[in-house]
């Protein structure tokens, strides 16, 4: 009878010893809700943890702010037949003499100066005329100066000319594009959407395209998608513009009772939190508590104050923003609230997920206990 209780005695304490420690130490995936509420700042913590309503939505809808300057949408488009440094010219001189012409063989009327290339300063040197500054001037505007500084030498000169494609009008195209590469401004690309499509468009998908404008000192970007939609975005390009195709860099951090726990980049120039939980497979139906979707957050004082309803507030904050997907408004709350790069969002395990694990544990821990009891008493 003594052997008995022994055996009974032993292996109930080693139940109890083997639960306490599961109940302390049981691996999961991170905190639960109860612990993120103690680190509020009301609980001498060091987060302001809000609740998720439409004021709050509105504060923190913030977007990357991109567009063009208006050194940029109030350039002109550039005239397709001025020259610039770097252009070739083709000018070809008629005259009406035989005997003895101004510029070719005798009996030679027609003379073809070919690939002229505008100097750096602007200027070409024509024979007979001298050094002429060509960039600036219209084909037309620098025929007519050829044509009046020859004709003190040759009598009614004829002068044509003709701007071929050179390295002065050009812009560099680079990123994701059809083609990189550096591409004359002709009068079919004198735009950024022209000079894209002639670029073989968009290599990527046009919801996470940025499209980036270099020029001199000043750049400006936008998305694809707001340029496709908005004309007054298709701005005139210069020579010398770099048209860059960039793909959006923003991501956040999913982490808890979700369908995967990684580092995903977004997809769409705005992404909701209800969205955010999507692309990672929603909440896990077996450990995801519904009430306890967090969004983590480093809020610049001006909306982290707006959110509080307070001034006082300098430097970023860090926030943890509740969104409770039982509540009746609760879906729309999650369907309106922006995520944000760096975000991180985590999903809280459901309380009985963690009675669970324990009973699993103790439970497995009375059989072994029984077995060692029944091992140490030779039964």
């Amino acid at each position: 009878m003594n052997v008995v209780r022994s055996r009974g005695a032993t292996a109930l304490a080693l139940v109890a010893v083997v639960g306490l420690v599961a109940a302390c130490g049981l691996p999961r995936s991170g905190p639960n809700k109860r612990e993120i509420f103690s680190g509020s700042v009301l609980k001498q913590g060091d987060a302001f943890v809000v609740t998720v309503n439409s004021r709050v939505t509105r504060a923190t809808a913030v977007t990357p702010a991109f567009g063009f300057s208006n050194s940029f949408r109030n350039a002109g488009p550039l005239g397709s037949d001025v020259i610039a440094a770097g252009d070739v010219l083709s000018i070809t001189v008629f005259e009406n003499v035989k005997d003895d012409p101004l510029l070719g063989n005798t009996g030679q009327r027609v003379s073809a100066l070919t690939e002229i290339q505008v100097d750096g300063q602007g200027f070409i040197f024509v024979p007979y005329a001298g050094k002429i500054k060509a960039a600036g001037q219209s084909p037309d505007g620098l025929r007519q100066i050829i044509t009046k500084k020859l004709d003190t030498q040759t009598p009614d000169p004829q002068v044509q000319i003709q701007r071929l494609a050179g390295d002065g009008s050009t812009v560099t195209v680079a990123g994701f594009a059809g083609s990189q590469g550096v591409f004359p401004i002709e009068r079919p690309t004198r735009t950024l959407n022209a000079m894209l499509a002639r670029a073989g468009g968009v290599a990527i998908e046009p919801e996470t395209a940025i499209i980036r404008v270099t020029r001199g000192n000043h750049t400006g970007r936008v998305w694809a998608t707001d340029l496709y939609a908005n004309p007054s975005l298709d701005i005139a390009l210069r020579p010398g513009d770099i048209i860059t195709i960039e793909r959006d860099s923003r991501a956040f951090t999913a982490l808890g009772a979700t369908g995967s726990q990684s580092r995903v980049p977004f997809e769409t120039e705005t992404l909701s939190a209800i969205e955010a939980i999507a692309i990672v497979g929603g909440l896990n139906t077996s450990t995801a508590d519904p009430t306890g979707v967090f969004v983590f957050r480093n809020e610049p004082a001006e909306i982290a104050n707006a959110v509080l309803g307070r001034k006082d507030l300098q430097g970023d904050q860090r926030m943890v923003y509740v969104l409770d997907l039982t509540q009746p408004t609760g879906m729309f709350e999650a369907r309106d609230f922006l995520v944000r790069d760096g975000d991180t969002v985590y999903v809280t395990e459901a309380p009985f997920v963690q009675w669970q694990k324990t009973l699993t544990a103790i439970t497995g821990t009375s059989g072994a206990a029984d077995s060692l009891a029944t091992t140490a008493t030779g039964g």
